[in-house]
């Protein structure tokens, strides 16, 4: 019996695509931190990590369907959900931020293993 992750799908230019779609990430991170001492514009740092987090969970749910049923691919529901609480509850946004950071570097340096560990 072939494994899940054994028919994933590619395309010419896929990973330098991550790797510019994941800086562009990182930046929007970094800005979200920053906006939320009032040192950068909020609505761009929202918008630059939301679309290009967006576009990297498009292409790897396009890759392998079954992403969203692993731990990392359910971890990026996560991450929008912790996002989402930012923009909802300002109060938190800061304890909610960190949260996310943590997460977010759990589940992209975690073993494969536990990284696409089927959850349903």
């Amino acid at each position: 019996m072939p494994r899940p992750r054994d028919k994933i799908r590619d395309f010419s230019g896929k990973r330098w695509l991550n790797v510019a779609l994941r800086t562009l990430h990182v930046c929007g991170i970094i800005l979200l931190g920053a906006s939320l001492t009032g040192a950068a514009p909020p609505l761009l740092a929202v918008v630059l990590t939301v679309i290009s987090g967006g576009l990297m969970f498009a292409i790897d749910l396009w890759a392998n369907p079954g992403h969203i049923r692993e731990t990392a691919g359910f971890g990026v529901l996560v991450k929008l959900l912790l996002v989402g609480g930012m923009a909802l509850s300002p109060a938190i946004a800061g304890p909610l931020f960190w949260l996310t950071v943590v997460v977010s570097t759990l589940l992209s340096h975690a073993p494969g293993g536990f990284r696409h560990r089927r959850l349903f």
